[in-house]
């Protein structure tokens, strides 16, 4: 089997293929402000090692979703409906979010009677008459991209789903989001990812296209899949529907890589990238999941996101040596432009490590000037720096092996407190291209039972994540349980019982994906 592998980071694009498990090809091109060219350069770099010929599966991660949070860019308006009156009233959608956000997204707020309690009973009757009229507000506004939350929804989703259902038929060209097809419990956390979904969804069909349309400039017509937040894929018109779930896939990829590179199922991964570092944790291969409340952009969120501590130190990143200093600023992509190495002004880590004879890059006559004890002050608060974060990110006393990957983990030291051994990998500046390539497919479950058996509860939400992973185009013969959590609910009656569970499967290369709705997102 032959996959394709394509990581689109700030600095750099990174494109690897891999036949049979074995790494054949990988190259790394500078990301362009257009991206369908900055992969299309990628493709042309590769294809010069290697042919690009028969490949079965692309798969893609990209940080344009969390990009555009974060710079305020290229995000919809988004009608926020919430079923729940005549609670939560005094919290209105957007209530929490930063200022400058909510001008940008918020594009109305209707608030109606209806949703569940915390017993998963209905405490008012689905208002009808309000969201009919709701949906032809929307539709005489020319409003369509939209959000529904509901109260307690994850126990009872049903009135989310009248909801979306009557809001259609008022307003056909509308795109809904669920939040009980996002997050977990907590209104406001649920509710925001439902929100910020609805503000990506024609960002996520633009990025989408123009991924296909690099694919079919380098004549390739394999199945294109993109990365999410927990190392797995989807196939692309799902990560469309949900792109909420791709935030973080850029550092899921590179510990998934990390993982599939050095052979180590739990260890710690340093991702050191041209503009920040990400430190995570893997558990039996994949990137140990958040459990609690994450921000994004200021906005927070309480849904599927990996268990990661970034910091502003990379390859790119801006030196100073009086006062001493390194990051949070980066030259990013421009590196091969402003770096002196390269014949710029601007003082960079890379510099430094290239006159410390830690790589060879660039021209070392340039960088001659600096001198070694100089060099050894910012290597030192680097390695300081890299050690703090790895020390808040383990859960446990002792020391735990390292994997250091990126295009900067040249400034990972071979010593580091907190690490057992510290671990180098062949394509290691490549490894998000390797994760991304060797992603597997997963579905999940995380809903509340009542009434039921322990056995029977898990068995009911196994084969509800089963049928997700199959959905998202998984080869349903490989699927595996990885996880489990079972939780009672002692302050709910029925015997409640709050189970997660989640699967993996290979990608189903050639099987004829489920049908999905292409207007109501969820489904």
């Amino acid at each position: 089997m032959r996959r394709l592998g394509i990581d689109v980071g700030g600095t750099n694009t990174d494109a690897v293929l891999i036949e049979d498990g074995r790494v054949i090809g990988a190259v790394k091109a500078p990301t362009s402000p257009d991206v369908t060219a900055g992969v299309l350069a990628a493709l042309t770099r590769l294809g010069a090692v290697v042919a690009l010929a028969r490949i079965d599966a692309v798969m893609i991660g990209t940080t344009h979703f969390i990009n555009a949070v974060i710079q305020r860019q290229d995000l919809a308006r988004v009608a926020a409906v919430r079923v729940g009156l005549p609670s939560g009233a005094s919290l209105p959608p957007f209530c929490d979010w930063p200022r400058d956000l909510a001008a940008i997204v918020a594009g109305g707020v209707w608030m109606v009677e209806g949703g569940h309690d915390y017993d998963g009973r209905p405490f008012m009757p689905l208002d009808v008459a309000a969201l009919r009229a709701a949906g032809r507000a929307m539709r005489d506004r020319g409003q369509t991209a939209v959000a529904i939350s509901s109260v307690f929804s994850p126990l009872d989703g049903s009135h989310e789903a009248e909801a979306a259902a009557i809001i259609a038929q008022e307003n056909p060209g509308a795109v809904i989001t669920r939040s009980a097809d996002l997050g977990r419990i907590g209104l406001l956390e649920r509710e925001n990812a439902a929100l910020l979904n609805a503000a990506l969804g024609p960002l996520a069909r633009r990025a989408v296209a123009a991924f296909e349309e690099a694919l079919r400039a380098a004549g390739i017509g394999a199945p294109l899949y993109v990365t999410q937040n927990d190392g797995t894929v989807v196939e692309a018109a799902q990560a469309v529907a949900r792109p909420v779930y791709c935030f973080a896939s850029g550092a899921t990829n590179s510990m998934r890589g990390a993982a599939y590179l050095s052979g180590l199922d739990d260890a710690m991964v340093v991702d050191v990238g041209g503009t920040s570092t990400d430190v995570g944790a893997l558990r039996h291969g994949f990137p140990r999941e958040a459990n609690g409340v994450v921000t994004v952009g200021g906005v927070r969120t309480l849904f599927r996101m990996p268990d990661l501590l970034s910091i502003g130190l990379g390859g790119g990143s801006h030196v100073s040596l009086d006062p001493l200093s390194v990051g949070p600023l980066s030259v990013g992509y421009r590196l091969s432009e402003d770096a002196q190495a390269f014949g710029g002004r601007q003082l960079t880590a890379t510099d430094v490590a290239l006159a410390a004879g830690l790589l060879r890059l660039g021209d070392p006559a340039r960088v001659a000037h600096l001198a070694a004890a100089d060099c050894r002050r910012v290597l030192d608060l680097a390695r300081a720096r890299i050690e703090e974060t790895v020390d808040r990110m383990k859960v446990a006393a002792g020391d735990v092996p390292l994997v250091a990957v990126g295009g900067g983990a040249f400034l990972v030291p071979d010593d580091l407190a907190g690490a057992s051994r510290v671990v180098r990998v062949e394509h290691s500046d490549c490894a998000n291209a390797v994760g991304a390539a060797i992603a597997q497919v997963a579905g999940e479950a995380d809903q509340i039972f009542r009434d039921q058996t322990r056995g029977a509860a898990i068995a009911t939400a196994t084969r509800i994540a089963e049928d997700r992973a199959a959905a998202a185009g998984a080869d349903p013969g490989t699927l595996k349980t990885i996880e489990v959590e079972d939780l009672p609910l002692a302050y709910l009656p029925g015997n409640a019982l709050r189970v997660r569970v989640r699967v993996v499967g290979d990608v189903g290369v050639g099987l004829s994906p489920k049908p999905k709705s292409t207007r109501l997102v969820g489904d």
